[in-house]
């Protein structure tokens, strides 16, 4: 793809981003993504086929910037496996606390989609949920714990739990808990 293809590209990526994840999948329209990149519809679609394709390129372009994030919240943190989890949930809810700040794009996005249980966007985001969920299980792993995969997953149903819950009540502390509730499982875990 030349150069400027490659900008293009990214800036209607970066517009995406910043509309779907502020005003959700639904409300926001191709228009207004070509209005805020800068270029035609027609400049839109000739880099994505459909907005479902533009759906998914936004997530997929959120993919590795949040798993980053999240190892960078672990690998911060000092203590115990129990501490650095607890750490991603506590980096989470000072996030939260942020006004811009709209939950998980890959579970709203989702949840936009319910309808749509095959729709490339939410196989994307089950992607990235278990990408997650492969790198906790690796990390928990490490330090020789039993059944990792079930406590990773676990972890991931109490952060998920946790944005989900923030959509309704907006209350970081409920993030804050759930941090809580992931370490108490490990130290559990460890104890047993």
């Amino acid at each position: 793809m030349p150069r400027n293809a490659q900008q293009t590209r990214g800036r209607i990526l970066d517009a995406a981003n910043r509309l779907f994840y502020g005003e959700g999948i639904r409300s926001v329209s191709v228009d207004a993504v070509a209005d805020k990149a800068g270029i035609t519809k027609r400049t839109l679609y000739y880099h994505f086929k459909s907005k479902d394709e533009l759906i998914t390129a936004y997530l997929e372009s959120r993919d590795q910037p949040n798993l980053v994030l999240l190892a960078k919240w672990f690998d911060e943190a000092d203590g115990s496996l129990a501490d650095k989890v607890e750490a991603i949930f506590t980096n989470l809810a000072r996030s939260a606390r942020h006004p811009k700040w709209k939950g998980c794009g890959f579970l709203r996005t989702a949840a936009e989609l319910a309808d749509m249980p095959g729709h490339p966007a939410v196989k994307a985001g089950a992607a990235h949920k278990k990408k997650f969920e492969a790198w906790l299980t690796e990390r928990i792993e490490a330090e020789g714990l039993g059944n990792a995969p079930l406590l990773a997953r676990q972890i991931v149903l109490l952060m998920d739990g946790a944005h989900s819950i923030m959509l309704i009540h907006r209350d970081p502390e409920y993030i804050e808990a759930a941090g809580r509730a992931a370490a108490a499982l490990i130290n559990s875990t460890v104890i047993s």
